[in-house]
């Protein structure tokens, strides 16, 4: 972590806390752009975003030299644009990987900071500043801080309302923010409704059986295992299941039907799995792994199943340990089943499994 570096404040020169607006009284000393109130708010800041966009705060924060021309002057405004534009980017995918990681408390920061440059770039009633809104309410969600949630989502709710091109996948999120909201607060018929909405919308974008609809289904899964309804529950861990696993399968059926490719091909094929919806795939899906594996009535067929889609999790995002260690599981579970006869499919991946880890 760069190390802080205590003011002596100019005469009339208010300088503010990054984090929270407070009377600044130390500097970072690797950019010398940013202040903090103390050291508190310099570290929660560096953990979350900090490090990374240190260096490219300095051409957004320093003097620029005077432009003679007006052309000059155009392409200054121009880059300093793209620059705004791209820690926009960064910050929020910085503050989502936070949120699946399950790290609430540095999302604040990230996605603040992503939503401080958005009202610089686009102004304070643009359905751009939504992403961020939802993002800050579900870490509050998860830190319990629901008032707060309730806050970010009435910006965001009354955004989209009044914005007559809204995306239906920004509507979708809004909705399962809402649905974790009553979650959170036990309302759960009104949690249902939102979560419905959130599929509705997600299938409305990218169709019924699209990996983007499983994330209300699951929430909603949730809610009806808190209510012990667990037929239910079950069927909807099931659909999630199943989705990811069609969609994991072709995936893997590109390495396997053109072996002659190299990993780097396979990747871009891969395009619409980035690394959030990685995240988001082994955030549900681990879930139900659980709690298959800790139900009272284990049902072998089913733990085999959501074994088999997490293995392809791990062996598409290039993790040879994890999908070593599920591997094994995987086959295990499978000789367990009464006259199971390991399928070709997993027979295959449990092959290029170890393939890989013995050329490690």
């Amino acid at each position: 972590m760069a190390a802080i570096n205590p003011l002596s404040n100019p005469k009339g020169v208010k300088l503010q806390c990054e984090l929270c607006n407070s009377p600044a009284h130390l500097q970072c000393s690797a950019c010398k752009v940013t202040y903090y109130c103390d050291s508190d708010h310099q570290q929660a800041d560096w953990v979350s975003i900090h490090e990374k966009i240190c260096q490219l705060l300095i051409p957004l924060r320093i003097t620029q030299p005077f432009s003679s021309s007006a052309e000059e002057r155009s392409h200054s405004l121009e880059q300093l644009l793209l620059r705004k534009k791209h820690l926009i980017d960064l910050t929020l995918k910085e503050a989502q990987k936070h949120l699946y990681g399950g790290r609430h408390a540095d999302v604040i920061p990230a996605a603040m900071h992503s939503l401080s440059f958005t009202i610089d770039v686009f102004g304070l009633a643009t359905v751009e500043l939504v992403p961020a809104y939802l993002i800050l309410a579900e870490a509050n969600i998860g830190l319990g801080h629901l008032p707060q949630a309730e806050e970010y989502l009435s910006q965001a709710y009354w955004t989209v309302l009044k914005t007559t091109d809204c995306s239906n996948a920004i509507r979708s999120k809004l909705h399962r923010n809402l649905g974790l909201l009553y979650s959170a607060k036990g309302e759960f018929e009104e949690s249902l409704r939102h979560f419905s909405n959130d599929v509705y919308f997600a299938s409305e974008t990218a169709g019924t059986n699209h990996m983007s609809v499983t994330g209300g289904y699951f929430h909603m899964a949730n809610i009806f295992f808190r209510q012990n309804k667990m037929d239910i529950a079950d069927s909807l861990y099931t659909e999630v299941t199943d989705i990811w696993h069609a969609h994991l399968s072709k995936l893997l059926n590109v390495h396997v039907n053109e072996s002659s490719r190299s990993m780097s091909s396979l990747e871009k094929d891969q395009e619409n799995l980035d690394e959030n919806q990685e995240a988001e795939a082994l955030q549900i899906l681990s879930a139900i792994c659980d709690i298959r594996e800790q139900a009272p009535k284990k049902d072998p067929a089913k733990i085999m199943h959501i074994l088999h889609t997490l293995t392809m999790l791990h062996f598409i995002a290039m993790d040879w340990p994890k999908a070593e260690e599920f591997g094994k599981k995987l086959l295990l579970t499978t000789q367990q089943l009464p006259e199971e006869k390991i399928s070709d499919d997993i027979a295959i991946l449990l092959r290029l499994i170890e393939l890989k880890c013995t050329a490690k």
